[in-house]
């Protein structure tokens, strides 16, 4: 599929992938849900969830322009199964003494094949929008941060859990967080574990928008409506740009903006052209 043209559904195999690890993918023109489906359990993720969300992000790369990452019932995602910190573990995966045992070139390739999961959202060509209402939770917080924009409903709560556990954010929430906070904020969120309330979460840039609870779903609806308004590969360009903006110099930054344009301009130029 071209930008801005109309996507196929997603084949068989991804749907019954997501299925099987608690999402639910809702097509609608270029726009793509994808929705924590688990409420019974607060949308808990486990690896099997992080590997369906890498295969649906590399999917949607020419699937969609848009991407809505949100979840069902009351919370947006509790984080992590609590299963994975009992002795039994989840069925079929590694728990967490299993992950300690491995060799260290294999644990850092198991947990890359997890922060895959939450990257996706932050390098594919698509716009993507974390909608978060009740908990986001160490890996559920994680998976908002991934997003490019993230609204909230009024009653959504933050925390990045892991210090409390012994352990550290490890799906990419480090990086995405002082990005959008500050590193001493960041170090606040993080080293206290605390809740951070959606007031606040605007008030320091973590979201964009918190929205009353019933109204977040129209909110989203409206921040897609905005985005589809405008040519896809603009949006596309243009979010590229931002995306690399913090790690690129003043220098850098020009050139890239400059690289970016004259492939519009061209584009452009092409589409304008008869017959073309």
């Amino acid at each position: 599929m071209t930008a801005g043209g109309t996507a196929e559904r997603p084949p068989a195999d991804l749907r019954e992938q997501a299925a099987a690890s608690g999402l639910r993918l809702e097509l609608s023109g270029r726009r793509l849900d994808v929705v924590l489906a688990a409420p019974e359990r607060r949308n808990a993720q486990t690896p099997a969830t992080w590997r369906a969300l890498a295969a649906v992000g590399t999917w949607a790369a020419e699937a969609a322009d848009v991407v809505v990452v949100r979840g069902d019932g009351p919370s947006f995602s509790a984080g992590l199964d609590r299963r994975a910190f009992s002795p039994q573990g989840i069925p079929g995966e590694p728990g967490l003494f299993d992950l300690a045992a491995l060799e260290p070139d294999e644990l850092d390739a198991t947990i890359a094949s997890y922060q895959a999961g939450f990257t996706v959202w932050s390098q594919g060509p698509f716009v993507s929008l974390a909608a978060v209402q009740g908990h986001a939770i160490g890996a559920g917080f994680q998976l908002a941060l991934a997003c490019d924009v993230r609204i909230a409903a009024d009653d959504a709560r933050f925390a990045m859990r892991e210090p409390s556990l012994g352990l550290v954010p490890d799906l990419g929430g480090t990086g995405a967080l002082v990005d959008a906070v500050g590193a001493g904020r960041a170090v606040d969120i993080c080293s206290t574990a605390r809740w951070v309330e959606a007031d606040e979460a605007e008030r320091i840039g973590l979201v964009q928008v918190v929205v009353p609870a019933g109204h977040l779903s129209a909110a989203t609806d409206r921040f897609v409506g905005a985005v589809l308004a405008n040519p896809a590969s603009a949006v596309r360009a243009t979010t590229s740009l931002l995306r690399g903006a913090s790690r690129r110099g003043p220098a850098e930054r020009l050139a890239a903006e400059r690289l970016a344009q004259g492939e519009r301009l061209r584009a452009l130029a092409r589409e304008a052209r008869p017959g073309s």
